[in-house]
């Protein structure tokens, strides 16, 4: 049986790296990067030119779509990239007949509950483990979004613009709400503590959202590692599809990380 046909866009970047290293047996991949991509076909273009991209969706099955502007935070680039290219990513998986999407958004769509005082998840980000109680409520995609940057932002409108795809054309549409996953494979910051992601765990969820029976037309998944100071709710993830995270931030020592 063939492989499922699946674009990554951003394939350059650790995530696309890591997918392609730890999915190649389970799909064919092939990339829409703005620089050539080693070890699979790639089109060098950039997300912001919605014609100059099309002709990397004809034929593919899905999308994971990782490209988004991660550079100094600015209106005018996070505009340009991470809305309006991932606007033009939609529109070219649509009409290339692309059965689903999985769309890379992260934390930050949720982290700017850490700014509400009242609440515990500052001191939670801050390594303040002994003032913000023993439990505290977690955070799900049921809960509003609040950014804490304009990246986040940008990565709200993705997840909106998925849910209009998916209720317009009957697109499948899997949003991954992606922890901290870091090229050390460790925390390093205290605030990465709580949303730590590992590596193995973010190639297991993007495998368990492309493998999706297409029945499954949206969703949200927040994606972070078995933390003891995670903060964000991760249970529908491993409810619906089956993601079982093995890492865990709690093998590093916090005090090794206080100034």
């Amino acid at each position: 049986m063939p492989k499922p046909k699946v674009l990554i866009t951003g394939a350059s970047g650790l995530i696309g790296r890591l997918t392609i290293a730890g999915l190649a047996d389970r799909y064919e991949f092939s990339g829409l990067n703005r620089r050539a991509v080693q070890g699979i076909p790639c089109l060098q273009a950039d997300i912001a030119d919605a014609e100059a991209i099309k002709p990397a969706f004809r034929g593919m099955d899905m999308v994971l779509h990782l490209s988004a502007y991660t550079g100094e935070d600015n209106w005018e680039d996070t505009m340009a990239v991470t809305v309006m290219g991932t606007l033009n990513v939609f529109r070219a998986a649509q009409e290339a007949g692309v059965k689903r999407v999985v769309f890379m958004s992260t934390g930050s769509t949720m982290c700017g509950y850490e700014w509400d005082d009242y609440k515990p998840y500052g001191k939670l980000a801050r390594g303040e483990y002994d003032q913000a109680g023993a439990t505290w409520p977690l955070i799900s995609y049921r809960d509003p979004p609040r950014p804490d940057s304009r990246y986040g932002v940008g990565k709200i409108f993705g997840e909106a613009c998925g849910r209009w795809f998916a209720d317009k054309y009957g697109m499948s549409v899997l949003c991954i709400r992606l922890g901290a996953v870091l090229d050390t494979d460790r925390p390093k910051l205290i605030r990465h503590f709580p949303g730590y992601l590992s590596q193995a765990d973010a190639v297991q969820i993007i495998d368990k959202c492309l493998a999706a029976p297409l029945s499954l037309e949206y969703g949200v998944f927040d994606a972070i590692s078995e933390n003891k100071y995670r903060w964000r709710d991760t249970s529908p993830a491993k409810e619906i599809l089956g993601w079982r995270p093995t890492g865990t931030s709690d093998r590093f020592d916090p005090e090794e990380y206080r100034q």
